[in-house]
Formats: C-alpha cells, structure tokens, sequence
C-alpha cells in the first residue's frame, strides 16, 4: 500500500522510500514495521492540510516502496541506504519511512556527498550521541555521533532532547549548534539555517508518550502533538534536501495513536518544505 497521495512521477520532488529495520533498537524493537504502519495510517488523512493551505495533490509525489534491509547488518543497512538516495535524481528530495533512528546515517552519508555544507536538524527526545551503545558504534543511540563525524561541529541542531548520558550532555555543548529539550530556536540560529541546505530527522519519540506510545523508548515530558506541528511551522521555509520519520514501533501501538500521528507529521513536512 502506497502513501496516501503517491502516484508514479518519472521526476517527483519527493520520493519516499520505506527502511523497515530495527536490529539496532534498544530497549524494545518494533519499529521494523513502521514503514508499513505509517503508510496504511495515511488513509485515515485527507490530502489537504488545513495549517498549510496545501495539497499533497500540488507535489510530484511518489512511493519507491521499501528497501530490502531486514536481514543486514547495520554496516549493510546503511550502505543500501546511501546507494538508494545516491540513486535518486538531483532534485528529488528523499524522504525516508523508518524503521529505527540508524537509517538516518546512510541519507546523511549519501547527502553529504552532493551538499558539503549540509546541516542536520534533529526532533527527538534523545541525544543519540554515544560513541557506541552495547559495544555498537551504529546504534540507534550512536546515530547523532556517526553524523557528527561526516559532518563536524557546529551542523547538529537537536530539539526536543530531554535524555543525556552525562558524556553525551557535554559532548551536545562543545559540537552541536544547539542541543535542548525546547523545540523553539533562536533567530540566529535560524538565519544561520535558512543559508543552507539541512536535513531533517524526526524521532516520533520526541512527542509525549501521550500522543506517540508505540515507539521503543517512550520518554515522558515531551510536547503534545499539536507544539510539535507549530513548532514545525515557525521554522519556515528553510531549504530541506532530505528527510525522515522513524522509531514507529507498530507492536506497541495497538490503537494506532502513533502511526496516524506520523502519518500526518509525514504530510505536513512534504507540504512544508517540498
């Protein structure tokens, strides 16, 4: 079942491709069948949204379906996800459905090959900056540091993070731009994003667990759905070159709360910023 709104475009805009992984997820796996969840959740929407003005009618949208990565290694996974983004048309921005955080090293990895003064924008309710996690160094909970080191300093902007180890809280203030739990921005940091091409990962955990239960590691003390899109909409019009939602955990979403959740977040960050 394709995303609500998809059709085949021999040049779309955006392409969204599923990666249905969760070997690296802590705590507790699901998130395997995310892709799958959000999508089949996405008919439960309309096309148009409302605080947009928007219709996922007016983008060239289309589903490349979902990536055969179960099985892999993550050092495997991550390369089937740079081949499949490079593979992708210039103009097209990726929009990657997860499966677990991990995912995002691969679209960065293959985008900062075609962007060298790529940032990353990160809505989550953990750091992910551990060296390694369980002796792990591509880990769910390692996935801001492994961008980090493609990167460098000052090209991580976190939001919504409210879970540190004490190494990782240090780390956040000597290499990140800007690493909280508010979701709000200074104006110079935004300026400074609005001059360059970003990347933006959202973990479906930064929410409350209240709005998104069915993720692997639930964090209390988040934002209600409706902060998180206004959020959202005060960045503006920066210029996003890729995308993603991932931690969908499908076994701990029994009434679909969090899929249809990130159903709506996928739609409202296509017509946003595609």
């Amino acid at each position: 079942m394709p995303f609500l709104g998809s059709r085949s475009h021999p040049k779309p805009r955006v392409a969204l491709l599923g990666v249905p992984y969760d070997r690296t997820q802590s705590h507790r796996r699901g998130a395997a069948g995310g892709p799958r969840a959000i999508r089949a959740a996405s008919w439960s929407l309309e096309t148009y949204s409302p605080a947009l003005g928007r219709d996922l009618d007016e983008v060239a949208l289309t589903d490349l379906g979902d990536l055969a990565v179960t099985d892999l290694e993550p050092a495997e996974m991550v390369e089937a996800v740079v081949q499949s983004v490079k593979a992708l048309d210039p103009g097209t921005v990726p929009f990657l459905l997860g499966g677990d955080h991990t995912i995002t090293v691969g679209a960065v990895r293959a985008l900062a090959q075609r962007w060298p003064d790529l940032v990353v924008i990160q809505l989550d309710a953990h750091a992910d900056l551990r060296e390694t996690y369980e002796r792990e160094p591509l880990s769910h909970a390692c996935t801001m540091r492994r961008i980090w080191e493609i990167l460098g300093d000052d090209r991580i902007v976190q939001l919504g993070v409210r879970s540190y180890t004490r190494e990782e809280w240090r780390f956040a203030r000597s290499h990140c731009r800007w690493s909280l739990d508010s979701l709000a921005l200074p104006e110079t940091v935004l300026a400074e994003l609005r001059a360059r091409p970003v990347y933006l990962t959202l973990d479906v955990d930064v929410l409350d667990p209240a709005f998104a239960p069915g993720v692997g590691n639930p964090e209390p003390g988040g934002p209600a759905f409706s902060d998180l899109c206004a959020a959202l909409r005060a960045l503006g019009r920066v210029r996003v070159v890729g995308m993603d939602v991932v931690e969908v955990s499908p076994l701990f979403d029994p009434a679909e709360i969090t899929a249809t959740a990130a159903a709506k977040l996928v739609r409202e960050l296509i017509l946003q910023f595609a």
